[in-house]
């Protein structure tokens, strides 16, 4: 691969490998961000949710339900730990594709596979837990933009391939 494609395709690929890794690490600490998130909105008592709309209702509502079963049931955290990790295990399978891309398509192909499936995954896990449409919108928006750097990489392993 040539070196300014192999610049562009790495810092594509370092940008949805941030992307992941950022999105999993945040899925530890997810009382501790909806606290701040709530301080953020002006909400200072999760109980009074029915007294917001919109996003803060939300918000508010999310933040009562962690606060309250973690505090009674601390071990439903441990499914949110577990998402963290799977986020961080799937990077690792992209550091292959980084260090040999060009034998590395079917990584790029199986992770727009995954990004194409969080469309679905939101919208109808999404209904079933009463999520608000607007927030399975901004689920699917990770799947969406998340499979914008996968494409570019594949056009460049493409293009490389073509030149070579």
């Amino acid at each position: 691969m040539p070196l300014a494609l192999l610049f562009r395709y790495r810092v594509s690929l370092i940008l949805f490998l941030a992307g992941l890794v950022l999105s999993g690490l945040t899925a530890f600490p997810l009382l501790a961000e909806i606290r701040i998130l709530s301080g953020w909105l002006g909400i200072t008592d999760p109980a009074n949710y029915q007294e917001l709309t919109g996003l803060a209702h939300w918000i508010a509502y999310v933040h009562l339900g962690l606060e309250e079963t973690y505090g009674k049931f601390p071990f439903i955290g441990y499914g949110t730990d577990w998402l963290a990790f799977g986020h961080l295990a799937s990077a690792a399978f992209f550091i292959r594709p980084l260090c040999s891309p060009l034998d590395s398509d079917w990584v790029l192909k199986t992770g727009l596979c995954i990004c194409a499936a969080v469309i679905p995954v939101a919208f109808i896990a999404g209904n079933i837990r009463g999520i608000p449409v607007y927030w399975s919108m901004v689920d699917s928006a990770f799947g969406i933009f998340g499979a914008i750097p996968l494409f570019y990489c594949l056009h460049l392993t493409r293009q490389s391939r073509l030149l070579a």
